[in-house]
């Protein structure tokens, strides 16, 4: 891990280096999962999307509301997809989202999360506009920050959705890391920086992807300037992981240490709050 750090400062620069200089972030949300043992996740924070429908991707699983797919362990968020009969399906995992109980625009959203390993195996972190039931997708606009499919153990991809440039044809940017190292091996820190007319994409505080308007296709409206909400969810199967083989190995864990949402205080401010002023 030492080496992988040094690397990664070596070849792109530090993601928060304006800290000092333009203002600090303040944190203004987050979960940090410190509940019981075995228990749901804090319902004041998520609800869940259940159902076998394929999500438009013809996935295979089967989401629940059940603690055998979500549940906190030793303060941390445990989604599991596991091989099982249930509701017309043979796999089920867990979809969580915070739509109508916390959204944010523009500021630093990450979390700290090992991810789960194997051939059809796709765990996702993301955002989608709170407009969504009335302009629908992708017109909300959807910011993925991050998606791992099990065929590329190393690489993370960070991907917006919008009007003109969804599915197939988001606009994205991976990041895979050195010396055939996996993911899965170890917690990673997965984050982005919005802010008007911009995104940043970082692993572990280092960035490896931006995108602003000017890089849309032409005439495409820039789909980001509004309010979204967080969703974590692990899919299994699909057109763009491909599906589970031989090799693929169940149950499968994604563990989630926390998730912050920080907020950009501008210099004036955070210097009058230091004088108590």
């Amino acid at each position: 891990m030492t080496v992988l750090v040094a690397w990664l400062a070596a070849v792109a620069p530090p993601v928060h280096a304006d800290n000092g200089a333009n203002g600090d972030w303040k944190l203004v949300w987050s979960d940090e999962f410190n509940q019981p043992d075995g228990s749901l996740p804090d319902p004041a924070k998520w609800s869940f999307e259940t159902g076998g429908n394929g999500w438009g991707n013809n996935e295979m699983e089967y989401y629940t509301a059940r603690t055998n797919n979500a549940r906190i362990e030793d303060g941390k968020l445990v989604i599991e997809a596991k091989k099982e009969s249930y509701g017309g399906k043979t796999i089920t995992s867990a979809r969580l989202l915070t739509k109508g109980k916390y959204s944010c625009t523009y500021g630093r959203i990450e979390a700290r999360i090992q991810i789960p390993r194997g051939q059809g195996i796709w765990p996702a972190f993301w955002m989608m506009g709170t407009n969504i039931d009335s302009v629908a997708w992708p017109a909300c606009g959807e910011i993925d920050i991050m998606e791992n499919i099990g065929k590329e153990p190393g690489t993370v991809h960070g991907t917006v959705h919008g009007p003109g440039y969804s599915g197939a044809h988001g606009i994205g940017g991976p990041f895979t890391l050195p010396g055939g190292a996996a993911l899965a091996s170890d917690f990673h820190v997965y984050g982005i920086e919005w802010s008007t007319n911009r995104i940043d994409w970082y692993l572990d505080g280092q960035t490896y992807f931006s995108i602003t308007p000017a890089r849309l296709p032409q005439g495409a409206a820039w789909a980001f300037d509004q309010s979204k909400f967080v969703l974590f969810n692990l899919a299994v199967g699909g057109g763009w992981p491909g599906y589970p083989d031989a090799t693929t190995t169940f149950p499968q864990r994604m563990v989630v240490d926390y998730v912050r949402v920080y907020q950009k205080v501008p210099a004036g401010a955070t210097a009058q709050a230091r004088l108590g002023n």
